[in-house]
């Protein structure tokens, strides 16, 4: 079998455009490979034949089963001497390095379980650091799950939260300055920026704090993968001085659902970790990985580099043009401003379209329903203040469409501010949350609960922050913070033992 080299693709492309990232050479050896009249007599179990799995070809379609093919190919992602010369690269290597280009890392690795794998990938790297770390308070659960599985004992920041639109924002480099001070032992330093409804925060001066302290910093950047590809967006995090960053593809880039990638800084920080976090994404890398995910990465890159200019302008416009719509009518408020003028955020994703409900006559909640219902519009997100609107990069939307299911939204003459309560302040910290995760635990009613050490993580959302870490103590405050927010009809506890937190799970 012969499948066109990579670097022949690339040496094409750069004759023919002048540019390597006109080519996809992963997805372009896949097809190639499909193209091919095989008899298969390997995984996975349909075989590429439509009449093996009629349900599922309406689903995916006869080119996606050809396109299937398993890891450890030759000539796709792993060497023969019939496909890839001597100190040549396989194709999903190359991909790989097309990607490290196009986003400025020095390595990228593609990553299939989204980016709740990479943290977790993430994670355990930091334990091969330390035990310690400085954690940004509101970190997705994955990290918080990583961070158990591998004995981490973090030292949390909290970041701002706006209780009126129920958003989570991020930290600030003097608050990581101040941990870093009083916890000289951590290892790395693990921030959230764009946070969920699209505060940016400061990542170049938080990497300089972080290396002034000599310790690596990682970003959870899942929000933020369109940055840095076109002057009206926000830079990407590994372009500003961080060592390694998460970056979810799939959310706001193009690729399938799943797809996600890890980047690696540049720096001597970045580079002493090389070995190890390639190592760890082989540990928590599926050994069969989907070709067709793998694939959507690098044709989500090539679009980016290629036409993604002009199609994220396109997008741009049509979501100002929705904003704008927001601010001439009146009912409705556009957040932005709120969010740029947070004291953490020096920037905000034009992506995220956040629109204030409050004073607008409807819920976020109900109008989330009645767009869905009535319009055929869905919305990523809503809170009882606030819905949030997200644009694909390269995906300009119909504001015009937008615009009019949210004026035809009616008046339910609600009263409700929609205002959370204040956040509480964290329980006492008996054990470290690994220790108290898998230590044996008892089921108590919400009344017993009080002075009981946690054995769960429980995060109320709106907005997300984690208000419980496994070992840390409940108290009367927190229970019946979590037990309001489970009440509530936008309410929701994640981790909780029951989802009006009658009973809680705590330490035996």
């Amino acid at each position: 079998m012969r499948v066109t080299s990579v670097n022949a693709l690339c040496d094409e492309a750069q004759r023919s455009v002048g540019n390597p990232h006109s080519v996809a050479p992963y997805a372009e050896a896949l097809r190639s490979l499909a193209a091919r009249n095989w008899q298969r007599l390997h995984v996975p179990g349909h075989q590429a034949n439509p009449e093996n799995v009629p349900g599922l070809v309406d689903i995916v379609g006869e080119e996606a089963l050809r396109l299937d093919f398993p890891m450890l190919f030759s000539g796709i992602d792993q060497h023969t001497w019939r496909s890839v010369g001597p100190g040549q690269k396989t194709p999903l290597e190359q991909a790989q390095y097309l990607a490290a280009d196009a986003w400025g890392a020095s390595r990228t690795w593609f990553v299939t379980n989204g980016a709740s794998g990479c943290n977790h990938i993430a994670t355990n790297v930091i334990r091969g650091l330390g035990e310690e770390f400085i954690a940004q308070r509101s970190v997705h659960s994955s990290v918080i799950d990583g961070m158990i599985h591998v004995g981490l004992d973090p030292v949390f920041v909290q970041g701002s939260v706006d209780t009126g639109l129920g958003a989570a924002n991020g930290v600030t480099a003097a608050q990581i300055e101040q941990a870093l001070r009083e916890n000289p032992q951590a290892s790395a330093v693990f921030i959230v920026t764009p946070s969920y409804f699209g505060a940016v925060a400061d990542v170049s001066s938080i990497a300089r704090v972080a290396h002034d302290h000599g310790v690596p910093l990682i970003v959870d950047e899942a929000w933020g993968s369109h940055f840095g590809f076109h002057e009206g967006l926000p830079t990407n995090a590994v372009r500003l001085g961080a060592d390694l960053v998460i970056s979810s593809t799939h959310k706001a880039a193009g690729s399938l659902t799943q797809t996600a990638m890890l980047q690696l800084g540049h720096g001597p920080l970045a580079k002493q970790m090389e070995s190890l976090v390639d190592r760890v994404v082989r540990s928590y890398q599926s050994t069969s990985c989907s070709s067709l995910l793998l694939a959507s990465i690098d044709e989500a890159r090539r679009n980016l580099m290629t036409s993604g200019h002009e199609r994220i302008t396109l997008a741009l416009e049509s979501a100002e043009a929705v904003r704008r719509g927001i601010r001439e009518q009146g009912r409705f408020g556009d957040a932005t401003p709120a969010i740029r003028g947070l004291a953490d955020a020096v920037d905000h994703d034009p992506f995220k379209i956040v629109i204030d409900m409050r004073n607008s006559g409807i819920t976020g909640t109900e109008a989330h329903y009645l767009l869905t219902r009535d319009h055929g519009v869905v919305i990523e997100l809503a809170t009882a203040s606030a819905i949030i609107l997200l644009v694909g990069a390269t995906s300009p939307i119909d504001s015009e469409r937008v615009l009019r299911a949210l004026h035809a939204l009616p008046r339910t003459n609600c009263t409700d501010a929609s205002t959370m309560r204040p956040i509480p302040a964290q329980g006492e910290r008996v054990l470290k949350p690994s220790d108290a995760f898998f230590a044996p635990i008892e089921i108590v009613s919400a009344a017993e609960a009080v002075g009981r050490v946690s054995a769960d993580s429980l995060a109320a959302y709106p907005p997300g922050v984690p208000n419980v870490i496994p070992g840390e103590r409940l108290t009367q405050e927190v229970v019946d913070f979590l037990r309001s927010a489970g009440a509530a009809p936008s309410g929701y506890v994640r981790g909780a033992n029951d989802p009006k937190l009658d009973t809680f799970r705590v330490l035996r």
